[in-house]
């Protein structure tokens, strides 16, 4: 089925050409508050992210950046002006139309003079192993020791990606700085050996029965009246190379909590932390799917070699629930614009899909084997988003300004490969990240002139709405591992949540210290915010995902007040918390480094997305993960 018939859009969105919508805003996290006397860093995490690398890679821009002037939605020439002084997204006029914008072309679903609509342009095509592994390398090997020891004592270069993606609107126009992740950028890459002894994790339980350093032998000590208790406190037991690593998870998957690291995965029990079962690799996880099958069934990524050439391009399935690895594969090698390079995996009924800047493939879950490569029709996908049976595609389009993309969406079959129906977008937007896959909410960016929108799209593929911004700020922080540099993550953005009718986003912080902000409801059939919330003066709170029909939220802690899990009703008004985190630990909470969130059988764990440290004690006393529980 082809793309859904060109139509008007819905009514609104960030100044789109029909009557005026309310004021959307999309989910920013706050940055994190510094400390009044902020605990000594390990070097890994900097105190200030570093430079940020140049757009056009999915890139952020410095957090709290505001938006360059002239920024918005172009209009065709002609027509009216959008809000202050820029054109609506669909070539209309906003809410605030002033003077009219400096570029005269349309927005992302308007049409350029003289050129026909989306649907009926011609398209052209888009242009060292283990030794006890030697088909695969990088495939799971006898319990053994993960090498990096030398590396130690010699200062790191990691460069990372803002944490929080930062969106800005400003007079109905949405920007984003949006934040991928952070990778450690040395060429060396140890050997493991598997001779090596494994460290055991220090798991301290919070029982005054020690575990961790000793300032938090007893974590529990001063827990108030009605604060939950801390179950258990984990830090790193794997030796790793001089710029540390980055992890991928958390995944729950029955009572196990697990998390992938350099060249390992590993899998801790929800109840106590002790670590029940763990799987090495020869080299490094390089890439991992978003979530597991209800089943617990996961596909990482891992590097074909250990040297500086190595790709990422070892399948490995793994059972998440009992530790065992499965069948490995590889992605086909080939050369030119055929060579998939950086890809990112998504799981989608019984298919593994894996895509990057070359190609793209899907592979049965069951076995591992190839069920589909790359499509025929002339575009190509370059990453996919999964979730239950659905797989969505963001597929480029070969064209011959490469500064005005052609892109598309599609909802691909995932045991074929064929799309069932494409969503075109406009020239020179881009699929930026899938903030949900049902309902299908898109983020869609406009590089060349720095403008973003977030769509909402039907089953049936077609415009449901364009959320309609304000001049609020928001956050989303997005992620999950290592750097893609040429591919695009589409998933791993927390912040952002969604039900069949509503989707929800956070604004950023009213300051970078005690500041608070609000959760916003937006109609997803019309793109009008429905209502906002806020968890009272001085906080801020994060949207996790749905829980029981509310909305899930972390109330975020300071460096002197815990953190909280809490629901919102789906009708909006105060948060009413499930989990109140003792205040006496509130900087140890608030001391990971790009922290994920997971609530799972009451309990709320926060993981560190990233270990590092300069020397191999500091590295074994980084805490990479805690347990908040009842």
């Amino acid at each position: 089925m082809t793309q859904p018939p060109s139509q008007q859009p819905p009514q609104g969105g960030f100044g789109s050409p029909q009557d005026p919508q309310g004021v959307p805003q999309p989910p920013a996290q706050p940055p994190t508050a510094p400390p009044a006397q902020p605990p000594a860093a390990p070097p890994g995490p900097p105190a200030q992210p570093p430079a940020q690398p140049a757009p056009g890679y999915g890139f952020p821009q410095a957090p709290g950046q505001p938006p360059a002037p002239g920024y918005g939605y172009p209009q065709a020439p002609g027509q009216q002006p959008g809000p202050y002084g820029q054109p609506g997204p669909y070539g209309q006029p906003g809410p605030y139309a002033q003077q009219p914008g400096p570029y005269g072309q349309p927005g992302p679903y308007g049409q350029q003079p003289g050129q026909p609509g989306p649907y009926g342009q011609q398209l052209g095509p888009y242009g060292g192993g283990h030794p006890t592994q030697p088909q695969y390398p990088g495939g799971p090997v006898p319990p053994g020791g993960s090498g990096g020891g030398p590396f130690k004592g010699r200062t790191g270069v990691v460069i990372a990606g803002a944490v929080a993606a930062l969106l800005v609107v400003g007079g109905g126009t949405w920007w984003a700085l949006s934040g991928d992740e952070p990778d450690k950028t040395t060429n060396a890459q140890p050997t493991a050996s598997p001779s090596e002894p494994t460290a055991s994790a220090s798991v301290d339980k919070g029982d005054g029965t020690g575990g961790g350093r000793e300032v938090e032998d007893d974590l529990n000590a001063g827990r108030q009246p009605g604060e939950a208790k801390v179950e258990w406190l984990l830090t790193n037991d794997v030796d790793l190379p001089r710029n540390g690593a980055n992890v991928y998870g958390p995944w729950v998957a029955g009572d196990t909590v697990v998390k992938a690291m350099y060249r390992g995965i590993e899998g801790f029990s929800l109840a106590d932390g002790k670590k029940k079962w763990s799987v090495p690799f020869t080299t490094d996880v390089c890439e991992a799917a978003n979530a597991p099958t209800a089943n617990g069934v996961l596909v990482l990524g891992l590097k074909d070699g250990t040297g500086d050439r190595a790709d990422c391009r070892v399948l490995q399935q793994v059972d998440l629930k009992t530790g065992k690895a499965g069948w490995k594969t590889e992605i086909p090698k080939s050369t030119g614009f055929s060579s998939l390079s950086d890809p990112t995996l998504a799981i989608a009924g019984n298919t593994v899909a894996a895509a990057g800047t070359g190609n793209s493939y899907g592979f049965s879950l069951t076995d591992g084997k190839q069920i589909f490569g790359k499509p025929s029709d002339g575009c190509q996908p370059y990453a996919f988003a999964g979730a239950g049976t659905r797989l969505i595609a963001a597929a480029s389009c070969r064209v011959s300004d490469y500064k005005n993309p052609q892109q598309e969406i599609w909802d691909v079959d995932p045991a074929t490969g064929k799309p069932k129906w494409k969503y075109q977008l406009a020239r020179g937007w881009e699929v930026d990240k899938v903030y949900s896959v049902s309902p299908l909410v898109v983020n869609a960016v406009q590089e060349e002139k720095k403008q973003r929108t977030v769509l909402a799209l039907t089953d049936a593929g077609r415009l449901r709405s364009q959320l309609s911004g304000g001049k609020d700020k928001y956050r989303a922080q997005c992620g999950g591992g290592g750097l893609v540099v040429f591919g695009q993550r589409l998933q791993g953005c927390t912040g952002v949540a969604a039900d069949a009718g509503t989707f929800y986003m956070s604004t950023e912080p009213t300051s970078l210290t005690r500041g608070t902000n609000e959760v916003v409801a937006f109609d997803l059939n019309t793109g009008k915010p429905k209502w906002r919330a806020t968890a009272g003066p001085d906080k801020t709170m994060l949207p996790l995902r749905m829980e029981g029909g509310k909305l899930l939220v972390y109330i975020e802690g300071s460096w002197d007040r815990g953190g909280a899990v809490a629901t919102v009703a789906p009708t909006g008004g105060r948060p009413t918390v499930l989990l109140q985190h003792p205040a006496s630990v509130a900087r140890i909470e608030r001391d990971f480094w790009q922290p994920r969130y997971e609530y799972a059988d009451g309990r709320f764990l926060i993981v560190s997305g990233r270990v590092s440290a300069q020397n191999d004690k500091a590295e074994l006393e980084t805490k990479t993960m805690i347990a908040f529980g009842g």
